[in-house]
């Protein structure tokens, strides 16, 4: 059971950072492609932005995949003049290391394409469970050679038969060296049955150059047949240095009958825009999504709630609405997405639709034995 289909960020908040909190898990999964046949596909958004146009195609040439992604935005004359490019090569180097590489290229007035941004990841896993990620974003200098300008190392270590612990460094340009401006340390626990728990702590640099705890997120994920709960708590130090929880984020996914999924996450903090502050957590944000699937596709549904301006604790209201359609078939994939908005009447206006079209054709799931189905707690 999980919803393939997310319309707000709020959705992936624990779920995702969760079973993607090995590094070296992540890119492995994303440097397979669910289809090797190339294919490309386009997209149309009209909204209070202005009208884009997306064009996007997939390629393979043995252990190397090519994506590219081009943003067109509508003139005055109304013709679309391109905006901003990116490709992205994934190379297999070998069975255990993968390097990829994104480049990402605006337009100068006369249309012309310059380079903004190169990243650059290389992964490294091993059999026992450990791995190493290495990750450079270069910006180009005034001379147009490319100028480091942040590094991050996240090194994995299997702790235990279950357990499992990432630590990561980001360093950053600091007097003509590259100087650590961020520590993270995550440890991981699978419990069994799908159960996991996370704890991440964030250090950063004092006055003196020591780091000191940031921000503590702790995250847990239960299973219970066909229905999931999570949690994530966040806590950072107080003005004497003791940790206070500021915010909390509880999601519950169940699934009903035939192929409908239900998710709710409902988000607690302090810090409510436009309230005084009074040190206690308060419901601040529902997000409902209801996705229906069928043989060709699916549709899903989306509520965001929000307190109404000036009354905190009264009910909640709901203030946006997104509604996406997706239909496959042997020509390829078609989708729609349309966003909905109260304004100050209360009417819900239309302010975003983006369309799409594909034509990689749908890769059918692989039928797996139990002994060959992902260990409890990996990504599926």
């Amino acid at each position: 059971m999980r919803l393939s289909s997310c319309c707000s960020a709020a959705c992936g908040f624990v779920i995702s950072a969760l079973l993607c909190a090995a590094p070296v898990v992540c890119a492995q999964a994303q440097a397979a492609p669910e289809n090797d046949k190339p294919w490309t596909a386009t997209s149309q958004t009209s909204g209070a932005g202005g009208p884009l146009r997306t064009t996007e195609s997939h390629t393979k040439s043995g252990n190397l995949n090519v994506d590219k992604q081009t943003v067109e935005v509508q003139g005055p004359d109304g013709r679309y003049q391109p905006y901003l490019d990116t490709e992205t090569e994934t190379v297999q180097v070998n069975a255990t290391t993968i390097r990829k590489i994104v480049r990402t290229y605006g337009r100068d007035s006369d249309g012309r394409r310059n380079l903004t941004q190169v990243t650059e990841d290389e992964s490294q896993s091993s059999a026992n469970g450990d791995g190493k990620v290495v990750r450079t974003t270069s910006n180009p200098d005034l001379n147009g050679g490319l100028q480091l300008v942040q590094r991050e190392v996240s090194d994995t270590r299997k702790t235990g038969p279950n357990t499992e612990e990432t630590k990561t460094t980001v360093y950053m340009p600091q007097s003509g060296s590259m100087a650590a401006v961020q520590q993270t340390v995550e440890s991981q626990r699978h419990t069994g049955g799908g159960n996991v728990d996370v704890k991440k702590t964030t250090l950063l640099p004092d006055g003196n150059g020591e780091f000191q705890v940031g921000e503590v997120r702790e995250n847990t994920i239960r299973e219970e047949g066909k229905n999931r709960t999570s949690e994530e708590r966040v806590s950072r130090p107080d003005s004497d240095g003791k940790l206070e929880e500021i915010s909390r984020t509880v999601g519950k996914e169940t699934e009903g009958a035939g192929q409908q999924e239900t998710r709710t996450v409902e988000t607690y903090t302090t810090d409510n825009p436009g309230f005084t502050g009074d040190g206690k957590l308060h419901l601040n944000q529902r997000v409902t999504t209801v996705q229906n699937k069928d043989a060709t596709g699916g549709r899903t549904e989306q509520q965001v709630e929000q307190p109404n301006p000036g009354a905190l604790n009264a009910s909640l209201r709901v203030t946006t609405k997104t509604i996406d359609i997706v239909r496959s078939g042997a020509s390829g994939t078609q989708s729609t997405s349309t966003i909905q908005v109260r304004d100050a009447s209360g009417s819900f206006n239309v302010v975003s639709v983006d369309t799409r079209k594909s034509d990689q054709v749908p890769v059918k799931p692989v039928q797996t034995a139990p002994a060959e189905k992902a260990a409890p707690g990996k990504a599926k």
